[in-house]
Protein backbone atom coordinates (compact mmCIF):
# COMPACT_ATOMS: atom_id res chain seq x y z
CA UNK A 1 0.00 0.00 0.00
CA UNK A 2 1.32 3.39 -1.11
CA UNK A 3 2.28 6.31 2.08
CA UNK A 4 -0.88 7.80 1.14
CA UNK A 5 -3.17 4.64 1.16
CA UNK A 6 -3.88 4.76 4.84
CA UNK A 7 -5.89 7.79 4.57
CA UNK A 8 -7.61 7.38 1.19
CA UNK A 9 -9.33 4.80 2.22
CA UNK A 10 -11.56 6.41 4.55
CA UNK A 11 -15.32 6.45 4.16
CA UNK A 12 -14.84 4.57 0.82
CA UNK A 13 -15.47 0.85 1.61
CA UNK A 14 -18.03 -0.45 4.23
CA UNK A 15 -18.62 -3.92 5.24
CA UNK A 16 -21.61 -5.53 4.46
CA UNK A 17 -22.40 -6.88 7.37
CA UNK A 18 -25.31 -6.13 10.08
CA UNK A 19 -24.90 -3.99 13.25
CA UNK A 20 -22.55 -4.90 16.30
CA UNK A 21 -25.46 -5.65 19.39
CA UNK A 22 -23.97 -6.77 22.51
CA UNK A 23 -23.74 -6.79 25.89
CA UNK A 24 -21.49 -7.84 29.12
CA UNK A 25 -22.16 -10.59 31.84
CA UNK A 26 -18.49 -11.88 31.79
CA UNK A 27 -16.00 -9.63 34.73
CA UNK A 28 -12.62 -11.66 33.34
CA UNK A 29 -10.72 -9.11 31.04
CA UNK A 30 -9.67 -10.39 28.28
CA UNK A 31 -6.17 -8.99 27.27
CA UNK A 32 -4.88 -9.66 23.80
CA UNK A 33 -1.51 -10.40 22.99
CA UNK A 34 0.02 -8.04 20.40
CA UNK A 35 2.54 -8.80 17.87
CA UNK A 36 6.24 -6.26 18.47
CA UNK A 37 6.08 -4.07 14.83
CA UNK A 38 9.58 -4.81 13.65
CA UNK A 39 11.11 -8.09 14.38
CA UNK A 40 11.98 -8.16 18.01
CA UNK A 41 12.67 -4.83 18.89
CA UNK A 42 12.44 -4.29 22.47
CA UNK A 43 11.44 -0.84 22.45
CA UNK A 44 8.40 -1.33 21.01
CA UNK A 45 6.79 -4.20 22.54
CA UNK A 46 3.29 -4.20 23.23
CA UNK A 47 3.23 -3.68 27.01
CA UNK A 48 0.68 -6.07 29.22
CA UNK A 49 -2.17 -3.51 30.51
CA UNK A 50 -5.42 -4.22 31.89
CA UNK A 51 -9.01 -3.54 30.30
CA UNK A 52 -11.38 -0.49 30.91
CA UNK A 53 -14.67 -1.03 32.73
CA UNK A 54 -17.09 -2.16 30.37
CA UNK A 55 -20.79 -1.30 31.03
CA UNK A 56 -22.83 -3.10 33.98
CA UNK A 57 -26.07 -2.74 32.49
CA UNK A 58 -27.92 -5.36 31.23
CA UNK A 59 -29.20 -5.45 27.85
CA UNK A 60 -31.40 -7.59 25.94
CA UNK A 61 -29.80 -10.20 23.52
CA UNK A 62 -29.32 -8.66 19.48
CA UNK A 63 -27.81 -10.15 16.65
CA UNK A 64 -24.14 -9.60 16.10
CA UNK A 65 -22.15 -8.72 12.75
CA UNK A 66 -21.35 -11.87 12.23
CA UNK A 67 -23.89 -15.17 12.02
CA UNK A 68 -20.65 -16.35 14.31
CA UNK A 69 -22.82 -16.44 17.46
CA UNK A 70 -20.58 -14.19 19.64
CA UNK A 71 -20.83 -15.04 23.02
CA UNK A 72 -18.89 -11.90 24.13
CA UNK A 73 -20.95 -8.98 25.18
CA UNK A 74 -20.75 -5.58 25.96
CA UNK A 75 -17.31 -3.38 25.41
CA UNK A 76 -15.19 -6.64 26.34
CA UNK A 77 -17.12 -8.14 23.10
CA UNK A 78 -15.93 -5.17 21.17
CA UNK A 79 -12.83 -5.47 22.56
CA UNK A 80 -12.49 -8.72 21.36
CA UNK A 81 -13.91 -8.43 17.83
CA UNK A 82 -11.85 -5.35 16.77
CA UNK A 83 -8.89 -7.22 17.62
CA UNK A 84 -9.89 -9.91 15.57
CA UNK A 85 -11.06 -8.25 12.49
CA UNK A 86 -8.82 -5.25 11.95
CA UNK A 87 -10.91 -3.68 9.17
CA UNK A 88 -14.20 -4.31 10.23
CA UNK A 89 -16.45 -0.72 10.43
CA UNK A 90 -18.72 -0.58 13.79
CA UNK A 91 -21.96 0.29 13.07
CA UNK A 92 -23.98 0.37 16.57
CA UNK A 93 -22.25 1.91 19.33
CA UNK A 94 -24.01 4.64 21.05
CA UNK A 95 -26.09 1.85 22.60
CA UNK A 96 -23.09 1.26 25.07
CA UNK A 97 -23.37 4.80 25.82
CA UNK A 98 -26.14 3.53 29.49
CA UNK A 99 -26.84 5.61 32.06
CA UNK A 100 -24.35 3.28 34.26
CA UNK A 101 -21.55 4.72 31.89
CA UNK A 102 -21.94 8.06 32.42
CA UNK A 103 -22.61 7.27 36.12
CA UNK A 104 -19.02 5.78 35.89
CA UNK A 105 -17.48 8.70 33.38
CA UNK A 106 -19.09 11.19 35.62
CA UNK A 107 -16.99 9.54 39.14
CA UNK A 108 -13.84 9.37 36.24
CA UNK A 109 -13.44 12.86 35.69
CA UNK A 110 -11.22 15.43 37.97
CA UNK A 111 -13.10 16.91 40.60
CA UNK A 112 -10.78 19.94 41.34
CA UNK A 113 -11.51 20.57 37.66
CA UNK A 114 -12.32 24.38 36.81
CA UNK A 115 -16.17 25.15 35.79
CA UNK A 116 -16.74 25.59 31.69
CA UNK A 117 -19.10 27.86 30.52
CA UNK A 118 -22.01 26.47 32.60
CA UNK A 119 -20.33 27.45 35.79
CA UNK A 120 -21.18 23.96 37.14
CA UNK A 121 -18.74 22.50 38.95
CA UNK A 122 -17.93 18.71 40.21
CA UNK A 123 -19.51 19.16 43.45
CA UNK A 124 -22.51 20.77 42.60
CA UNK A 125 -23.03 18.39 39.56
CA UNK A 126 -23.08 15.31 42.02
CA UNK A 127 -25.90 16.43 43.81
CA UNK A 128 -28.02 16.54 40.76
CA UNK A 129 -26.00 13.26 39.16
CA UNK A 130 -29.10 10.50 39.38
CA UNK A 131 -31.71 12.83 38.70
CA UNK A 132 -29.96 14.20 35.78
CA UNK A 133 -28.38 10.99 34.14
CA UNK A 134 -31.41 9.53 33.09
CA UNK A 135 -32.55 12.32 31.10
CA UNK A 136 -29.16 12.87 29.43
CA UNK A 137 -29.31 9.82 28.48
CA UNK A 138 -32.63 10.07 27.05
CA UNK A 139 -31.14 13.53 25.45
CA UNK A 140 -27.88 11.51 24.12
CA UNK A 141 -30.31 8.78 22.14
CA UNK A 142 -33.14 11.12 20.99
CA UNK A 143 -30.51 13.66 19.17
CA UNK A 144 -31.67 16.74 21.94
CA UNK A 145 -28.12 16.29 23.02
CA UNK A 146 -26.28 19.97 22.47
CA UNK A 147 -22.89 20.17 22.94
CA UNK A 148 -21.93 23.48 24.60
CA UNK A 149 -18.39 25.79 24.04
CA UNK A 150 -15.55 25.49 25.96
CA UNK A 151 -14.40 28.24 28.45
CA UNK A 152 -10.65 29.46 26.83
CA UNK A 153 -7.96 30.06 29.11
CA UNK A 154 -4.80 30.13 28.93
CA UNK A 155 -1.87 28.58 30.97
CA UNK A 156 1.92 29.56 31.27
CA UNK A 157 4.09 27.28 29.80
CA UNK A 158 7.93 26.60 30.36
CA UNK A 159 9.48 28.86 28.00
CA UNK A 160 7.22 32.03 28.44
CA UNK A 161 4.68 32.06 26.12
CA UNK A 162 1.07 30.86 27.08
CA UNK A 163 -1.10 27.44 26.27
CA UNK A 164 -4.32 27.92 25.10
CA UNK A 165 -6.79 25.01 26.73
CA UNK A 166 -10.66 24.67 26.34
CA UNK A 167 -12.32 23.98 29.61
CA UNK A 168 -15.68 22.09 28.53
CA UNK A 169 -18.89 22.07 29.93
CA UNK A 170 -19.63 19.60 33.25
CA UNK A 171 -22.15 17.63 30.78
CA UNK A 172 -20.26 17.45 28.10
CA UNK A 173 -17.03 16.14 30.01
CA UNK A 174 -19.57 12.73 31.03
CA UNK A 175 -20.34 12.44 27.68
CA UNK A 176 -17.40 12.86 26.15
CA UNK A 177 -15.68 10.73 28.67
CA UNK A 178 -18.38 7.85 27.96
CA UNK A 179 -18.20 8.17 24.23
CA UNK A 180 -14.00 7.68 25.12
CA UNK A 181 -14.38 4.73 27.11
CA UNK A 182 -16.29 3.38 24.18
CA UNK A 183 -14.02 4.07 21.36
CA UNK A 184 -10.74 3.06 23.37
CA UNK A 185 -12.46 -0.67 23.16
CA UNK A 186 -12.10 -0.83 19.39
CA UNK A 187 -8.52 1.81 18.91
CA UNK A 188 -6.44 -0.09 22.12
CA UNK A 189 -6.34 -3.22 19.47
CA UNK A 190 -5.61 -0.86 16.85
CA UNK A 191 -2.71 1.62 18.04
CA UNK A 192 0.95 0.71 17.63
CA UNK A 193 3.37 -0.15 20.24
CA UNK A 194 5.48 2.77 19.88
CA UNK A 195 2.93 4.73 20.86
CA UNK A 196 2.22 5.67 24.52
CA UNK A 197 0.74 8.97 24.83
CA UNK A 198 -2.79 8.72 26.73
CA UNK A 199 -3.18 4.98 26.54
CA UNK A 200 -4.54 2.60 29.31
CA UNK A 201 -1.60 1.15 31.47
CA UNK A 202 0.84 3.31 29.79
CA UNK A 203 2.55 6.55 31.11
CA UNK A 204 5.46 9.03 30.40
CA UNK A 205 8.00 6.61 32.19
CA UNK A 206 6.92 3.61 29.75
CA UNK A 207 8.03 5.98 27.02
CA UNK A 208 11.08 6.90 28.41
CA UNK A 209 12.46 3.11 29.33
CA UNK A 210 11.20 1.88 25.69
CA UNK A 211 13.43 5.06 24.11
CA UNK A 212 16.66 4.24 26.54
CA UNK A 213 16.31 0.49 25.79
CA UNK A 214 15.93 0.94 22.32
CA UNK A 215 19.01 3.29 22.05
CA UNK A 216 21.23 1.04 24.66
CA UNK A 217 20.05 -1.79 22.63
CA UNK A 218 19.69 -1.42 18.50
CA UNK A 219 22.10 -0.04 16.62
CA UNK A 220 21.34 3.28 17.01
CA UNK A 221 24.13 5.97 16.32
CA UNK A 222 21.43 9.12 15.05
CA UNK A 223 18.30 10.80 17.00
CA UNK A 224 15.36 12.84 15.40
CA UNK A 225 14.22 14.71 17.77
CA UNK A 226 10.45 15.66 16.17
CA UNK A 227 7.90 18.02 17.68
CA UNK A 228 4.73 19.11 15.61
CA UNK A 229 3.88 22.40 15.95
CA UNK A 230 0.68 23.96 17.33
CA UNK A 231 -0.64 20.23 17.14
CA UNK A 232 -4.08 20.03 18.96
CA UNK A 233 -5.13 23.61 17.24
CA UNK A 234 -4.14 22.48 13.58
CA UNK A 235 -5.93 19.24 13.72
CA UNK A 236 -7.92 19.07 10.48
CA UNK A 237 -11.73 18.40 10.91
CA UNK A 238 -12.31 16.93 7.79
CA UNK A 239 -9.07 14.31 8.25
CA UNK A 240 -10.24 13.76 11.56
CA UNK A 241 -14.10 11.85 10.81
CA UNK A 242 -12.23 10.29 7.77
CA UNK A 243 -9.65 8.81 9.96
CA UNK A 244 -12.44 8.01 12.63
CA UNK A 245 -14.93 6.22 9.74
CA UNK A 246 -12.48 4.26 8.65
CA UNK A 247 -13.58 2.28 12.11
CA UNK A 248 -16.77 3.65 13.21
CA UNK A 249 -19.79 4.02 10.81
CA UNK A 250 -22.48 5.22 13.49
CA UNK A 251 -23.18 7.96 12.05
CA UNK A 252 -24.58 9.38 15.74
CA UNK A 253 -21.32 9.01 17.67
CA UNK A 254 -19.63 10.79 14.33
CA UNK A 255 -22.43 13.47 14.83
CA UNK A 256 -21.20 13.43 18.53
CA UNK A 257 -17.98 13.98 17.70
CA UNK A 258 -18.49 16.62 14.80
CA UNK A 259 -20.38 18.77 16.91
CA UNK A 260 -17.47 18.61 19.85
CA UNK A 261 -15.22 19.74 17.29
CA UNK A 262 -17.50 22.68 15.66
CA UNK A 263 -18.73 23.92 19.27
CA UNK A 264 -16.10 27.08 19.56
CA UNK A 265 -15.01 28.32 22.66
CA UNK A 266 -16.29 31.66 24.44
CA UNK A 267 -13.48 33.90 25.19
CA UNK A 268 -13.95 37.54 26.38
CA UNK A 269 -17.43 36.74 26.66
CA UNK A 270 -17.57 36.31 22.94
CA UNK A 271 -18.01 32.98 21.03
CA UNK A 272 -15.57 32.45 18.46
CA UNK A 273 -16.34 29.34 16.00
CA UNK A 274 -13.89 26.37 15.67
CA UNK A 275 -12.28 25.91 12.06
CA UNK A 276 -9.75 23.46 12.83
CA UNK A 277 -8.04 21.98 16.07
CA UNK A 278 -9.80 19.95 19.11
CA UNK A 279 -9.36 22.12 22.19
CA UNK A 280 -6.29 21.30 25.04
CA UNK A 281 -8.35 19.85 27.94
CA UNK A 282 -11.28 18.35 26.39
CA UNK A 283 -11.58 14.76 27.89
CA UNK A 284 -12.12 13.61 24.19
CA UNK A 285 -8.97 15.24 22.93
CA UNK A 286 -6.02 13.00 23.63
CA UNK A 287 -8.24 10.01 22.31
CA UNK A 288 -8.52 11.99 19.26
CA UNK A 289 -5.08 13.05 19.13
CA UNK A 290 -3.75 9.24 18.92
CA UNK A 291 -6.56 8.32 16.38
CA UNK A 292 -5.24 11.36 13.60
CA UNK A 293 -1.66 10.54 14.33
CA UNK A 294 -1.97 6.57 14.40
CA UNK A 295 -3.05 7.16 10.68
CA UNK A 296 -1.18 10.01 9.76
CA UNK A 297 2.01 9.03 11.29
CA UNK A 298 2.12 5.78 13.08
CA UNK A 299 0.86 3.39 10.58
CA UNK A 300 3.32 5.61 7.39
CA UNK A 301 6.50 5.74 9.54
CA UNK A 302 6.08 1.78 10.38
CA UNK A 303 5.32 1.13 6.55
CA UNK A 304 8.62 3.35 5.87
CA UNK A 305 11.49 1.67 7.62
CA UNK A 306 9.98 -2.00 7.15
CA UNK A 307 10.46 -1.06 3.13
CA UNK A 308 12.80 1.79 3.02
CA UNK A 309 15.41 1.33 5.83
CA UNK A 310 18.17 -0.80 5.55
CA UNK A 311 19.90 -0.19 9.13
CA UNK A 312 17.85 -0.44 12.57
CA UNK A 313 15.07 2.13 13.02
CA UNK A 314 13.52 2.84 16.40
CA UNK A 315 10.39 4.72 17.01
CA UNK A 316 8.61 6.16 20.45
CA UNK A 317 5.70 8.76 20.19
CA UNK A 318 4.08 10.68 23.00
CA UNK A 319 1.08 12.66 21.83
CA UNK A 320 3.17 14.78 19.25
CA UNK A 321 6.58 14.52 20.63
CA UNK A 322 8.09 11.93 18.67
CA UNK A 323 11.90 10.78 18.82
CA UNK A 324 13.29 8.56 16.44
CA UNK A 325 16.56 6.54 15.95
CA UNK A 326 18.16 5.46 13.04
CA UNK A 327 21.85 3.64 12.23
CA UNK A 328 22.28 5.73 9.62
CA UNK A 329 22.69 9.50 8.97
CA UNK A 330 21.38 9.06 5.05
CA UNK A 331 17.87 7.10 6.30
CA UNK A 332 17.74 9.80 9.26
CA UNK A 333 17.57 12.59 6.67
CA UNK A 334 15.67 11.18 4.02
CA UNK A 335 13.23 9.97 7.13
CA UNK A 336 12.94 13.55 7.55
CA UNK A 337 12.20 14.74 4.54
CA UNK A 338 9.32 12.57 3.89
CA UNK A 339 8.20 13.11 7.32
CA UNK A 340 7.74 16.65 6.51
CA UNK A 341 5.86 15.88 2.95
CA UNK A 342 3.51 13.57 4.48
CA UNK A 343 2.57 15.62 7.74
CA UNK A 344 1.71 18.48 5.17
CA UNK A 345 -0.58 16.40 3.27
CA UNK A 346 -3.19 16.40 6.84
CA UNK A 347 -2.36 20.13 7.75
CA UNK A 348 0.46 19.98 9.92
CA UNK A 349 3.98 20.65 9.98
CA UNK A 350 7.11 20.27 12.48
CA UNK A 351 8.38 22.83 14.56
CA UNK A 352 11.38 24.07 13.14
CA UNK A 353 12.83 25.14 16.52
CA UNK A 354 12.22 22.07 18.01
CA UNK A 355 13.15 19.23 15.92
CA UNK A 356 16.37 18.52 15.42
CA UNK A 357 18.60 15.56 14.24
CA UNK A 358 21.84 15.07 16.07
CA UNK A 359 24.84 12.67 16.42
CA UNK A 360 23.71 10.55 19.50
CA UNK A 361 24.57 6.59 20.55
CA UNK A 362 27.02 4.80 21.90
CA UNK A 363 29.68 5.90 19.09
CA UNK A 364 28.79 9.26 19.34
CA UNK A 365 31.70 10.35 21.96
CA UNK A 366 33.83 8.72 20.15
CA UNK A 367 33.12 10.18 16.86
CA UNK A 368 32.49 13.75 17.98
CA UNK A 369 36.19 13.46 19.40
CA UNK A 370 37.68 12.71 16.19
CA UNK A 371 35.82 15.54 14.41
CA UNK A 372 36.88 18.10 16.88
CA UNK A 373 33.26 18.41 17.68
CA UNK A 374 33.59 18.29 21.51
CA UNK A 375 30.49 16.58 23.37
CA UNK A 376 27.59 15.09 21.92
CA UNK A 377 24.88 16.85 21.88
CA UNK A 378 21.44 16.55 24.26
CA UNK A 379 17.88 16.22 23.49
CA UNK A 380 14.88 16.25 25.62
CA UNK A 381 12.09 14.37 26.17
CA UNK A 382 9.26 13.94 28.54
CA UNK A 383 10.80 16.39 31.33
CA UNK A 384 14.14 15.33 31.17
CA UNK A 385 17.52 15.96 29.06
CA UNK A 386 18.95 12.51 27.48
CA UNK A 387 23.21 12.73 27.48
CA UNK A 388 25.49 9.95 26.62
CA UNK A 389 27.10 8.95 28.84
CA UNK A 390 29.73 5.85 30.35
CA UNK A 391 29.46 3.37 33.02
CA UNK A 392 32.09 0.29 33.97
CA UNK A 393 30.45 -1.71 30.87
CA UNK A 394 30.07 0.55 28.66
CA UNK A 395 27.49 2.82 27.40
CA UNK A 396 24.49 4.13 28.89
CA UNK A 397 21.93 6.96 28.87
CA UNK A 398 21.94 9.59 31.68
CA UNK A 399 18.93 11.24 32.11
CA UNK A 400 18.58 14.46 34.06
CA UNK A 401 16.05 16.74 34.67
CA UNK A 402 15.35 19.28 32.14
CA UNK A 403 16.95 22.69 33.82
CA UNK A 404 14.44 25.44 32.90
CA UNK A 405 11.66 22.97 33.97
CA UNK A 406 13.07 22.95 37.33
CA UNK A 407 14.05 26.67 37.36
CA UNK A 408 9.69 27.12 37.11
CA UNK A 409 9.08 24.59 39.44
CA UNK A 410 11.93 26.06 42.03
CA UNK A 411 9.91 29.65 41.03
CA UNK A 412 6.78 28.81 41.50
CA UNK A 413 7.23 27.43 44.85
CA UNK A 414 9.59 30.07 46.09
CA UNK A 415 6.47 32.79 45.53
CA UNK A 416 4.16 30.30 47.40
CA UNK A 417 6.52 30.41 50.29
CA UNK A 418 6.18 33.76 50.66
CA UNK A 419 2.54 34.22 50.10
CA UNK A 420 2.22 31.83 53.05
CA UNK A 421 5.12 32.57 55.25
CA UNK A 422 2.37 33.28 57.98
CA UNK A 423 0.83 30.18 58.15
CA UNK A 424 1.57 27.55 61.16
CA UNK A 425 4.33 25.69 59.91
CA UNK A 426 3.20 22.39 60.27
CA UNK A 427 0.69 23.34 57.55
CA UNK A 428 3.38 24.74 55.50
CA UNK A 429 5.79 21.74 56.43
CA UNK A 430 3.23 19.35 55.27
CA UNK A 431 2.35 21.60 51.94
CA UNK A 432 5.99 21.36 50.84
CA UNK A 433 6.21 18.01 51.85
CA UNK A 434 3.76 16.85 49.34
CA UNK A 435 4.89 19.00 46.47
CA UNK A 436 8.70 17.95 47.48
CA UNK A 437 7.03 14.24 46.80
CA UNK A 438 5.49 14.69 43.93
CA UNK A 439 8.33 15.85 41.99
CA UNK A 440 10.54 12.96 43.57
CA UNK A 441 7.81 10.74 41.92
CA UNK A 442 8.05 11.38 38.77
CA UNK A 443 11.78 13.03 38.46
CA UNK A 444 14.00 10.74 41.09
CA UNK A 445 14.99 8.37 38.63
CA UNK A 446 19.01 6.78 38.22
CA UNK A 447 21.71 9.21 37.44
CA UNK A 448 19.62 11.88 38.18
CA UNK A 449 20.49 12.24 42.02
CA UNK A 450 22.72 15.16 41.52
CA UNK A 451 20.36 17.33 40.23
CA UNK A 452 17.59 16.48 42.73
CA UNK A 453 19.93 17.41 45.57
CA UNK A 454 20.13 20.75 44.27
CA UNK A 455 16.74 21.18 44.29
CA UNK A 456 16.02 20.11 47.48
CA UNK A 457 18.15 22.28 48.64
CA UNK A 458 16.79 25.38 46.79
CA UNK A 459 13.75 23.85 47.95
CA UNK A 460 15.52 24.34 51.66
CA UNK A 461 16.67 27.49 51.06
CA UNK A 462 13.32 29.10 49.65
CA UNK A 463 11.61 27.95 53.00
CA UNK A 464 14.31 29.36 55.23
CA UNK A 465 14.00 32.57 53.41
CA UNK A 466 10.40 32.85 53.97
CA UNK A 467 10.65 31.36 57.66
CA UNK A 468 13.53 34.41 58.52
CA UNK A 469 10.72 37.23 56.84
CA UNK A 470 7.85 36.51 59.09
CA UNK A 471 8.85 38.66 61.60
CA UNK A 472 11.72 41.25 62.10
CA UNK A 473 14.18 39.04 64.01
CA UNK A 474 16.22 37.73 60.73
CA UNK A 475 17.18 34.90 62.95
CA UNK A 476 16.71 31.16 62.66
CA UNK A 477 18.90 28.60 64.43
CA UNK A 478 20.28 25.74 61.93
CA UNK A 479 19.50 22.93 64.59
CA UNK A 480 15.90 24.07 64.65
CA UNK A 481 15.41 24.19 60.65
CA UNK A 482 17.29 21.33 59.92
CA UNK A 483 14.84 19.50 62.55
CA UNK A 484 12.02 20.79 60.43
CA UNK A 485 13.28 19.41 56.70
CA UNK A 486 14.01 16.38 58.27
CA UNK A 487 10.29 16.35 59.99
CA UNK A 488 8.35 17.58 56.63
CA UNK A 489 10.77 16.54 53.03
CA UNK A 490 11.06 13.38 51.96
CA UNK A 491 15.07 11.85 51.73
CA UNK A 492 16.22 12.49 48.15
CA UNK A 493 16.46 8.99 46.68
CA UNK A 494 16.00 6.86 43.58
CA UNK A 495 12.50 5.51 43.55
CA UNK A 496 12.12 4.34 40.07
CA UNK A 497 14.40 1.71 38.77
CA UNK A 498 16.51 1.00 35.99
CA UNK A 499 15.03 1.26 32.58
CA UNK A 500 15.95 -2.55 32.03
CA UNK A 501 14.05 -3.86 35.22
CA UNK A 502 10.91 -1.92 34.52
CA UNK A 503 10.86 -2.25 30.36
CA UNK A 504 11.28 -6.26 30.92
CA UNK A 505 8.82 -6.95 33.17
CA UNK A 506 5.99 -4.94 31.77
CA UNK A 507 6.69 -6.66 28.42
Amino acid sequence: MSDAGWSDRAGKVKDRKPAIYADEKSDTPIVPKKLLNKGDNPAEAMEGRGVAKGNTDEFPVSRTQSRKHDTSTGLEGIREIARRERKLKFTALLHHVTPSLLVESFYALRKQAAAGVDGVTWYEYEKLLYGRVHELHREIHTGAYRAQPSRRVYIPKADGKLRPLGIAALEDKIVQQAITTVLSAIYEQDFLGFSYGFRQGRGQHDALDALSEGIEGRKVNWILDADIRAFFDEIDHEWMLRFLEHRVADRRVIRLIRNWLKAGVVEDGSRKASVRGTPQGAVISPLLANIYLHYAFDLWAHQWRQRRASGDVIVVRYADDSVMGFQYEGEARRFLAALQERLAKFKLELHPDKTRLIRFGRYAAQQCRERGMGKPETFDFLGFTHCCGQHRRGFKIVRLTIKKRMRATLSVIRETLMRRRHEPVPIVGRWIGRVVRGYFNYYAVPGNMHRLSGFVSEVCRAWRHALLRRSQRHRLQWDRFNRLTKKYLPPCRVVHPLPSERFHVRT
